[in-house]
């Protein structure tokens, strides 16, 4: 008997240790050397700014239209959109620092501030001065942000969906499992695919369009080398302790603004969308009725239907 559990124990043990490398391999850090291989591409540029290597790519003739990524995306969510504009626009988008190929900065500050001037000192580098400015979720707030410190730079300013009021509905459980202790640190080793998938799907209206490349994409830039600690970090940001000061700087925000919203929004509603409206001096709201959090992302052509009439408007 003892002979039985003795072996018994012994495959347990080895069982164990089987599936911990399992999961080590499978969810291991993934190179940016690696990734580059499959996500960048012959218009991909980095640029060195604070210690990184941020991934951008410059594309098409014209006037300059800046395109911001949101929360744990990449520049590859504005795909569709940038293979439309570029035909008459001079479309610059880029992986924010946290994410993408871009990857953690060394001070590991997210906050908004620290993402404004971030992209102060990216534009400045690569010489644009005057622009259209456009921004989905973190990135919208980062856009309205910037407007307000930078007025005279932003010809007109697009915000898709953006944060930077309080949302008065539960925080979204990614963003709870990053700020919660053991959970947040299991997170850094082991981070399925099906957690992907599911952030993804909150995320959009329909879930059918929730492809298995689309997946993989997400998956594998969160095992970008320092991505996962960097997102933790960004979490733990709490973007409303200057709650008043928020208020008075998105009113302060004279720019012609378009603000494009999902209905089905269920990260940041469209409550937030029209109360946005309401305080911006210069806005309109046009609200896609089948759309999620991402609209130019999971409904392109519509989406894009409203930024290009907005693009023609006479100021």
């Amino acid at each position: 008997m003892r002979k039985i559990f003795h072996k018994k124990r012994f495959f347990i043990g080895i069982s164990i240790l089987l599936l911990v490398l399992i999961y080590r391999v499978s969810y291991a850090d993934i190179s940016v050397e690696e990734l580059k291989k499959e996500y960048a591409n012959e218009q991909s540029e980095f640029l060195a700014i604070n210690g990184m290597q941020v991934h951008y790519r410059d594309e098409g003739t014209g006037f300059p239209i800046v395109l911001i990524h949101g929360t744990a995306a990449s520049l590859h969510t504005y795909d569709a959109w940038t293979k439309q504009l570029s035909k008459d626009y001079r479309v610059i988008r880029l992986d924010l620092p946290a994410f993408g190929l871009t990857g953690p900065n060394k001070n590991a500050d997210y906050s908004i501030e620290s993402y404004t001037k971030f992209l102060f000192q990216f534009l400045e580098k690569i010489k644009v001065d005057k622009f259209y400015l456009a921004g989905n979720s973190l990135g919208g707030n980062i856009a309205w942000n910037y407007a307000a410190e930078y007025p005279n730079k932003v010809r007109k300013l697009i915000l898709i969906d953006a944060s930077g009021l309080p949302t008065f509905t539960p925080q979204p459980s990614i963003f709870k499992m990053a700020k919660t202790p053991i959970l947040n640190s299991l997170f850094l080793y082991i981070t399925p695919k099906f957690i992907i998938r599911k952030n993804i799907e909150q995320v959009y209206a329909d879930k059918l369009k929730v492809t298995d490349t689309l997946v993989i994409r997400y998956h594998k830039m969160s095992l970008r080398t320092g991505n996962r600690k960097a997102f933790i970090e960004r979490a733990k940001t709490d973007f409303n302790l200057a709650e008043k000061v928020n208020l008075v700087k998105l009113k302060s925000v004279k720019t012609t603004t378009l603000l494009i919203w999902g209905a089905k929004d269920t990260w940041i509603p469209l409550g937030n969308g029209k109360r946005m409206d309401s305080m911006l001096p210069n806005s309109k709201l046009v609200i896609l009725e089948n759309s999620g959090h991402v609209p130019m992302e999971e409904n392109p052509k519509e989406s894009l239907e409203f930024l290009k009439s907005f693009l023609n408007e006479s100021l």
